[in-house]
């Protein structure tokens, strides 16, 4: 579940999230990329919902997490992203992510 949490989030930054900043957090973290790749969204409840936060929110909650595990897991990534990537880029992916700020 936990890979699965992080591939679904990374993917979504990867989409909604500034480009530059994005790209470097997932080559930070070893398996970024396979695990964006078997976690991304087929369609499905998803692309019915228009993505976005709500729908990475539907997708969080369909793995079996509530919305405290939502943000302990955002906030533990954003720390992660922090010390890898550096405080500034991370703070460009926030607040270049719409809605994400809520969970920072």
């Amino acid at each position: 579940v936990a890979e699965k949490t992080v591939g679904i989030i990374l993917g979504f930054l990867r989409k909604d999230g500034p480009a530059e900043p994005v790209d470097e957090l997932v080559k930070s973290i070893p398996g970024a990329e396979e695990a964006i790749a078997a976690n991304s969204s087929g369609g499905g409840l998803s692309s019915l919902m228009g993505g976005g936060l709500m729908a990475l929110g539907s997708r969080l909650m369909g793995l079996g997490l509530g919305m405290g595990e939502i943000q302990s897991v955002a906030r533990e990534l954003f720390k992660f992203g922090r010390a890898k990537i550096g405080s500034d880029a991370m703070d460009k992916i926030i607040a270049g992510t719409p809605g994400l700020s809520q969970f920072a």
